[in-house]
Parts: C-alpha cells; structure tokens; sequence
C-alpha cells in the first residue's frame, strides 16, 4: 500500500513510524518551515527532519486549495492518506486524490471535542476520559465516519503536554489494523457520527490563559493544566504579565468566602476564587524573569493579603 502521510508537530513521529511500517511512505506533505526563537532563525517541522533522515520526499506547499495540493498528491500515486495534526483543511479534490481517500488520526473521541485542540480542551473542560478516533475524512470538519476509536483516562494531574505523547502512541498502535482492513476481506464498519453530540475544541489564542478569578479554583487549575506548556495561565501584577506554572486548588480556605473579590491574596501565597475556593500558586514567572517558587516571587513583590492580582 501507498501512503502519504500529513501531519507537521512532534506528536506525529510514532503515527509516521507506524505508516511506514504498514506500507511504502511515499510522501510526507508538512507545513512550511517557520522562523523561531529570538533570532527568528527557520527551523523545519519535526514531520519534516524525520522524513529527510529516511529520504523520504517531503513536500510543504504554501496553499492547498485550487488544486496545488491535489496535484502534488497525485505526483506520488497512494492508495491512501494519513491525516495528524496538519494544520491545514483540507479541500475536496485533495480529498479525492488517494485511491481509498483520507484518514484522519483524531485526539479526541468524535463526535467530542471536533477541531484544532482536542486535547488542551479535554483536560481544560475537566474530562476524566479521552481517546483517538480514526476516521474516514469528509470536507466537514471532523464529521467524517467512525473506522476506529479506543479510549484513554485523564490522571489527575494531566497537561497538555503529558498526553499529546500518549494520544500520538495511541493512535499508532490503531493505525495498522484500520489500514490493513481499508480494503481487506474484512473491512472496517463505517459508524456514521452522532452530530446532535458534537463539540467544538477551537485553535487556542493567548486570550485563552488569562486567569478568571471567578471560576472556582479547580476550573482555573484544570484551564493552567490543559493549556501547558501554550499559552498557558497567566495574570498580571501591577501591569506586568504573571505566568502561573503550577499551583494547586483548595477548598475552604480561611479567608478565601467573604468579603474577598476573586483574584484577592488571602494567605501566604493562596489567591481567592469563585465558588468559595481557593488556588495556591506554587511555582510562577514574571515577564522577561526566570521561573521561580511562588514564594520568592511573593516575597519580593511586597504584596500582602487583601491585595488582588489580575488588576
């Protein structure tokens, strides 16, 4: 079997690596190459370095639609298409292109959490429980049908950046059985989704970090852990941006119910929050300084109980 893989980030090398030993890789399409760091210096996406190591054509086209894509598709022939974490739409003639169409590798499990972050969104919304879907593509946005799906639990003190790894690994050991069975003697079932129950899991902006007081302690911290490491919790301090790090929700904290508004330090460094609960910061950073304990940050800051961060 022919398969051209797109996908750009680091969580897509085992799913590669799987791709390649279920058939003959001929193409991995990724993004372009985007300037990094302080020096804006170009750097090639993880896809990309790994294809290159194995000679594998790559391919990185600035636009897809109006046939660019489909036409680059078709130089190589496959037979099918993996799709993870590309970073792009797909059009319909792309679609069309592979003999047995497209599969997309899903972290979520459709019709839940449909979109760009379905992982940063599982963990920010309080899931126990996610997984990976892998699904025939239609031009909807992953509306098409269900080929496979296999569940995962959430750990109490999940981030982002712990499960996108064992979604990527999750998905690698599906990916086989729903390739071999694409055009097999016994095919996979095709389970069209349920759309009455789907949600969306929108591309995060900066916005997405900033610290509500007014949710309860256990929110923001489930928000600060799902967002990890981007763009993660963040507030300010006389104007000058917070990042919270790690911390740590509490209920019932003296101090932390009357009188106090959301955001108001109660004691040590516990701020207050919504529902009569209580967030204590454990490990922050000022802009432009290092990471630090929130102690030392607290104790050079000069800020004493009854003052209110995120003002």
């Amino acid at each position: 079997m022919r398969i051209a893989f797109l996908g750009t980030p680091e969580l897509t090398i085992p799913l590669l690596e799987a791709c390649a030993r279920a058939g003959d890789l001929v193409a991995v399409i990724a993004q372009p190459d985007r300037a990094i760091g302080r020096h804006a210096a170009l750097q090639a996406p993880p896809s990309k370095r790994w294809a290159l190591e194995r000679n594998i054509p790559v391919l990185q086209p600035e636009k897809v639609k109006q046939g660019r894509l489909a036409a680059l598709l078709a130089e190589h022939r496959p037979d099918v298409a993996v799709v993870a974490a590309y970073g792009r739409i797909l059009p319909a003639d792309a679609l069309r292109t592979p003999r047995l169409g497209c599969v997309n590798v899903h972290a979520s499990l459709l019709p839940l959490l449909r979109g760009a972050a379905p992982a940063q969104w599982a963990i920010a919304r309080g899931y126990g429980e996610t997984g990976v879907t892998l699904m025939q593509m239609d031009e909807g946005l992953d509306t098409g049908d269900i080929l496979l799906q296999r569940s995962l639990s959430i750990a109490q003190d999940e981030t982002a950046e712990s499960l996108l790894p064992r979604l990527g690994a999750l998905g690698a050991l599906l990916l086989p059985e729903v390739l071999a069975r694409l055009e097999g003697p016994e095919p996979l079932p095709r389970v069209t989704q349920d759309h009455v129950r789907a949600t969306l899991a929108p591309i995060l902006s900066r916005e997405d970090g900033k610290v509500d007081f007014s949710l309860s302690a256990f929110e923001l911290d489930a928000r600060r852990r799902g967002f990890t490491p981007w763009p993660g919790a963040w507030t300010t301090v006389a104007g000058t941006v917070l990042k919270i790090h790690a911390a740590r929700p509490l209920q019932n904290v003296s101090g932390s119910q009357p009188g106090n508004a959301p955001g108001t330090l109660v004691e040590g460094t516990t701020l207050a929050c919504g529902a009569g609960t209580a967030w204590e910061l454990l490990e922050v950073q000022l802009e432009g300084k290092r990471r630090m304990p929130a102690s030392a940050w607290l104790s050079g800051a000069r800020l004493k109980p009854g003052d209110r961060l995120g003002t």
